[in-house]
């Protein structure tokens, strides 16, 4: 998700606050883009200046999964965030249409994906949680297991193509330039393309001086 904001700072300090990872802030001339993940998340938002064509106000009703929803909201009112009491929607998730379209209290039916709760950043974005107990068949994406031999030879990949990195580089943790290559392996990439991002990440987010 991407979205401008009028307080670039003061943004970035409130999903700070959130306990959301920082990930990259970005500075180039006018343009400044700032990043971060949500807890266990594989998505991510993205807020800052020129990160938009233009802003069209704030954005309504970016979803969070949580398996407590109270939890959630203790926690977040814990850091000081104004947090809607737990409702839900008589004509079924999302659904707006109805003259009261949302109901204070749970799901009379206690079923997933049927309570939630809001809280909106300092723009006005608003998130709504969404309470997940039991996900749908169908909706988890399967992890791949590597086996230990597979993984040596891997490794033994990496450490090949990192030698080269290492030599043309100044100091640095050669941990932070495996993640990023083994990542980009196990995703599909080819040794070239994955050394490229590797270089890249350490050129981006971790600069070391070339020897």
């Amino acid at each position: 998700m991407i979205f401008s904001v009028s307080d670039v700072e003061r943004t970035k300090a409130f999903y700070e606050n959130l306990g959301w990872r920082f990930d990259i802030d970005v500075v180039e001339g006018d343009f400044r883009g700032v990043h971060f993940t949500p807890p266990n998340s594989d998505a991510s938002i993205l807020f800052g200046k020129g990160v938009t064509p233009n802003n069209s106000g704030s954005v309504q009703n970016l979803v969070l999964g949580v398996d407590d929803l109270d939890a959630a909201r203790a926690d977040l009112i814990a850091r000081g965030v104004n947090v809607s009491e737990i409702f839900h929607y008589p004509g079924g998730p999302f659904n707006n249409t109805l003259e009261n379209s949302r109901v204070t209290g749970r799901d009379p039916q206690g079923r997933s994906y049927f309570s939630f709760a809001s809280f909106e950043d300092p723009d006005g974005n608003l998130w709504l949680l969404q309470e997940i107990t039991t996900r749908i068949p169908g909706r988890l994406w399967d992890t791949p297991q590597t086996d230990v031999a597979t993984l040596a030879t891997l490794l033994r990949e990496t450490a090949e193509h990192h030698d080269h990195y290492e030599k043309t580089h100044g100091e640095h943790d050669w941990w932070d330039w495996y993640a990023p290559y083994l990542s980009a392996r196990q995703n599909g990439s080819s040794p070239e393309e994955a050394a490229a991002i590797a270089d890249r990440y350490m050129e981006e987010l971790l600069p070391v001086l070339s020897r």
